[in-house]
């Protein structure tokens, strides 16, 4: 029996040597372990000594619904996944590379450049996320197939820096906008007022659901790539398909928890809350996301899902807090003159407690509001909830 190669850490800012250690990873090399900028790689691979057979890939999930863990990927997902998206989106093609490449958003599109034989343009997010370093890059891209993979913030943020330029300079960055065949934005859920927004400029948006442990995306605009498989029981967005992570490094608890066989099919339990609708999936929030307020169940991500369709709300987060007498409530944090989605003033606290009272019922209506001079965020550019918990919790 051939041992496994020991696992190798390449740091994300080292971009040749990624790609040449990924190429090798996807080709039955070393496996490799994808590292932050200024991370040190030996204190990375620490606790990481035992992969499961056939690891190419080890990538951390983004902590944002909770630590986070070490995720075992094969060659064969990752491909499949890569496969399964150009397939869906009429072809391969070149991809701007915006995100994380320590994160399973990035270091897709690395893989699916390498699949589709491209090479990537990355986007230098140094100091942040820079629209105008944007449209720089795009303006570089030469396959007659463009791609992009984006956050609903960073999305945001384009739009309105087209909206806010010259006429002529608009007209030509919202052309740059509508060149990409497909505007991949995942990782929270895509407000009504984006998708409008995003139609109304012609943009070729397409809605991702998946994470770590599906190789990425595995869902699009509702509908399975590949040979995904969706059902939902007990309320809960289970996954199966060739996509399927190995399982958790070093946490086989874990691992045997959260993947099972059932007739003969390895499924994955994501802890998120769903519905199949006409065939479609609807996913509503996390099932641990959910609070007891005057004796009902209360869904955080269904308020921010609510709140977030009013104007100039996009965006916003929900937190339950401690009430003596309805035991929790919710209240509704925002950044300070936030207008993520076009709209120039936030409707009043008022109004959009109304909205959430009137959807889901006087439980879950807001208490209060707490704006922020600007949300915590992680790397992949998800809302950072657990320092947001602090800083309420440090009132």
């Amino acid at each position: 029996m051939t041992e496994q190669p020991s696992l190798r850490a390449v740091s994300a800012a080292d971009r040749a040597g990624l790609l040449t250690a990924l190429r090798g990873a996807l080709a039955s090399g070393a496996p490799l372990l994808v590292v932050a900028e200024g991370q040190d790689p030996g204190a990375a691979l620490e606790g990481l000594d035992e992969l499961p057979p056939g690891t190419a890939l080890v990538i951390r999930t983004s902590g944002s619904s909770g630590i986070p863990k070490a995720v075992a990927l094969a060659a064969g997902a990752l491909v499949a996944s890569a496969e399964a998206t150009h397939e869906r989106f009429g072809g391969p093609g070149q991809w701007l590379v915006t995100l994380p490449t320590q994160l399973i958003s990035g270091v897709q599109m690395l893989v699916r450049g390498i699949v589709a034989g491209t090479e990537p343009v990355y986007l230098d997010g140094a100091g942040g996320f820079e629209p105008a370093a944007f449209f720089s890059a795009a303006e570089t891209l030469s396959h007659e197939r463009r791609y992009v993979s984006l956050v609903p913030l960073q999305l945001t943020r384009l739009m309105d820096f087209a909206a806010a330029a010259p006429e002529g300079d608009r007209e030509a960055l919202e052309s740059l906008l509508r060149r990409f065949d497909a505007i991949l934005v995942g990782g929270q859920e895509v407000s009504l007022a984006l998708r409008s927004r995003s139609h109304k400029l012609g943009l070729a948006l397409r809605r991702s659901y998946g994470m770590t442990e599906s190789a990425g995306g595995c869902v699009y605009d509702g509908v399975e790539i590949g040979d995904t498989l969706v059902r939902i029981r007990g309320g809960e967005v289970q996954l199966a398909g060739p996509t399927l992570a190995l399982g958790y490094v070093g946490d086989p608890a874990l691992t045997a928890d959260r993947f099972f066989d059932e007739a003969g099919t390895r499924w994955y339990r994501t802890g998120d809350a769903g519905a199949l609708l006409g065939g479609m999936l609807t996913v509503t929030g996390r099932l641990d996301r959910v609070i007891v307020s005057g004796g009902v169940n209360v869904s955080l991500d269904e308020i921010e899902r609510v709140a977030g369709e009013q104007p100039g709300w996009a965006g916003v987060i929900a937190v339950g807090v401690a009430d003596p007498e309805w035991g929790e409530r919710p209240l509704l944090v925002r950044a300070e003159g936030a207008s993520v989605d076009g709209f120039e003033e936030p409707a009043p606290f008022s109004e959009v407690r109304e909205a959430v009272r009137k959807a889901l019922g006087v439980a879950a209506a807001p208490d209060r509001e707490v704006v922020l001079d600007e949300l915590p965020q992680l790397a992949g550019g998800k809302p950072d909830r657990a320092a947001i918990r602090a800083h309420l919790d440090r009132g």
